[in-house]
C-alpha cells in the first residue's frame, strides 16, 4: 500500500463511519508501514481533500456527467484525490495523478467500468486546467462556502461577527496548517535548555512570537521518539488553551478543578504554574481519559494532578465551596480547530443546537464548587456566539454572586477588558477559542 491507496481508504472510512480524520489515518498509516515521507505525503492528501472538499466537488460535477452522490464512494474519493493532486501540487505531474487514481479505482472499487470513468473525468479536467468553471459570485455565502469548503450554514454566521473581508481571511487560515506549539515543563527545563536539547536531535525551533516558554517546533518526525519528550520536558497545547489557564491564574498551594480535562493539557499548565505544589482535580466523563491524563501526568513527573472520573453536571456535596480555581473547558462544536480536524466543519449542524444547555449545566454546577473570592474560568475551542457569549452571559445573569473580570494576556491575544476575549486563528494565529473569568464576590 503506498500513500494515495492510504490516504483513499482513510478518507472513505472517514466519509462512511463519520469518525475523525487524524485517527483513522493513524491507523492506516499504521497498517500500510509508510516511511515518514510516504508518511507526510499521505497526510497531505488526506487533510488536503478534506480542506478543499466543497470546492473539489465543484470542479469535478462540472466534467461528470453523473452526479458524484450517485457514485461508489471509493470512486468519489479517488477522483477528489486525483483533483486535489491537480489543482493544488505542483511537484506531481497531472498524468501521475490521473493514473494513480485510474488504478486505485480498479483495485477498490466495485464497479468494472469506474476506472474508465475516472479516467475520462480526471483528463477532461486536465484539458481544462487553465479554464476551470467560475464560482457564482451573486450570494457571498455561497461563493465563500465553495472557494473555502465550509458548509453555506457556517459561513454565514462568521459573515453575520465578521464581515466578508475578515471572513474570507479566517477561512483562509482555517484551510492552513497549525504550528506545533511545545509548551515548556519548567519544573525540569528552561526553554533555553529544552531548545538546545531539541535541536540537538535534529528539531528546528522557534520562540513563540508573544507566548513565554512556548516554542514553535517543525522537521520534528516522531514526536514521541524524541529524547526530550519521553524524559518529560514538554507538552503539546494549543497557545490559546493555555491562554484558559493564564486567565485562571493558579498559583503554588492552591486547589483547582479541571472539570473536563482530557486529554490533560490545561491540567498540566496550572500543575507546572503551582510549581509542583497544591492540587489539580482532574475530571473527565470518560474513564479510560483519566488513564490518558495520568500518563501525561506521570510522563511530566506532575505529582499534584489527581485524575478522576466525573460527570460534570452532576453535583458532589464534598467539592461545594472547595476550590479556589476552577476550570470549565466545556465540551463545544469545536469550530475554532477546524485546522487541525478539517473534518469538522462537515459535522451536521442540528445535533450542535443542545451545547448550550449541556454547557450551562456544567458551569452552573461548577459554580458551586468555586470558594467565595475564587475564580471561575469558562472556555470552549468554537466560535459560535450561543456558545460563547450568550453561554456566559446567562450564567452571570443566573450567579449574580460572579462577576466578570478582566484579565491579563499578552499583548497580541486580543482585549479581555470585559471579562471575555475570543482568540481567532487569522488574527492571533492560534486556535479559535473564548475565554470568561468569573470571581466570586467574598
Amino acid at each position: 500500500m503506498d500513500a494515495r491507496e492510504a490516504a483513499l481508504l482513510a478518507l472513505n472510512d472517514c466519509q462512511r463511519q463519520g469518525g475523525w480524520s487524524d485517527a483513522i489515518l493513524k491507523k492506516w498509516l499504521a497498517s500500510a508501514g509508510l516511511d515518514s515521507r510516504d508518511g507526510a505525503l499521505a497526510t497531505q492528501l488526506c487533510f488536503g481533500v478534506l480542506q478543499n472538499r466543497i470546492l473539489l466537488d465543484f470542479y469535478l460535477s462540472h466534467f461528470s456527467n453523473l452526479p458524484l452522490k450517485r457514485m461508489e464512494g471509493r470512486v468519489v474519493e479517488a477522483l477528489r484525490l486525483g483533483c486535489y493532486q491537480m489543482l493544488f501540487l505542483d511537484k506531481i505531474p497531472h498524468s501521475a495523478a490521473v493514473n494513480a487514481s485510474v488504478e486505485m479505482t480498479r483495485k477498490h472499487c466495485k464497479n468494472p467500468r469506474a476506472a474508465g470513468m475516472v479516467n475520462g473525468i480526471l483528463r477532461n479536467l486536465e484539458r481544462n486546467i487553465d479554464h476551470l468553471p467560475t464560482i457564482p459570485q451573486n450570494d457571498p455565502a455561497s461563493y465563500l462556502s465553495i472557494l473555502y469548503s465550509h458548509p453555506e450554514w457556517l459561513v454565514r454566521e462568521f459573515l453575520t461577527a465578521l464581515g466578508s473581508e475578515e471572513t474570507a481571511r479566517l477561512l483562509a487560515a482555517d484551510n492552513g496548517r497549525a504550528p506545533i506549539a511545545a509548551m515548556v515543563n519548567t519544573t525540569k527545563v528552561t526553554a533555553e535548555e529544552l531548545t538546545a536539547s531539541l535541536e540537538g536531535e535534529g528539531v528546528q525551533v522557534q520562540p513563540h512570537p508573544w507566548m513565554a516558554d512556548c516554542l514553535i517546533l517543525s522537521k520534528t518526525g516522531n514526536l514521541e521518539r524524541l529524547t526530550a519528550f519521553q524524559k518529560g520536558l514538554f507538552y503539546i497545547q494549543d497557545p490559546a488553551s493555555r491562554l484558559a489557564v493564564e486567565a485562571l491564574d493558579p498559583g503554588p498551594g492552591m486547589r483547582v478543578l479541571d472539570c473536563c480535562a482530557a486529554p490533560g493539557g490545561k491540567s498540566f499548565a496550572c500543575a507546572i504554574r503551582m510549581e509542583g505544589g497544591g492540587e489539580v482535580i482532574s475530571c473527565d466523563l470518560h474513564a479510560h481519559k483519566k488513564k490518558l491524563i495520568q500518563a501525561g501526568a506521570d510522563r511530566l513527573g506532575l505529582r499534584n494532578i489527581v485524575p478522576v472520573t466525573v460527570d460534570g453536571k452532576l453535583f458532589r456535596h464534598e467539592w461545594e465551596n472547595a476550590f479556589d480555581r476552577v476550570l470549565v473547558d466545556a465540551p463545544c462544536s469545536g469550530l475554532g480547530v477546524i485546522r487541525k480536524k478539517p473534518d469538522i466543519r462537515y459535522k451536521d449542524p442540528e445535533p450542535l443546537a443542545d451545547l448550550p444547555r449541556v454547557q450551562r449545566a456544567i458551569l452552573d454546577n461548577a459554580a458551586r464548587y468555586v470558594k467565595p473570592g475564587g475564580v471561575l474560568v469558562y472556555s470552549t475551542c468554537t466560535l459560535l456566539r450561543r456558545e460563547n457569549e450568550e453561554v456566559a452571559l446567562s450564567v452571570l445573569e443566573r450567579h449574580p454572586q460572579f462577576k466578570a473580570e478582566e484579565f491579563r494576556l499578552p499583548e497580541h491575544a486580543g482585549d479581555t477588558r470585559t471579562g471575555m476575549s475570543t482568540l481567532w486563528p487569522h488574527r492571533q494565529e492560534t486556535d479559535g477559542f473564548f475565554i470568561c473569568k468569573m470571581r466570586r464576590k467574598e
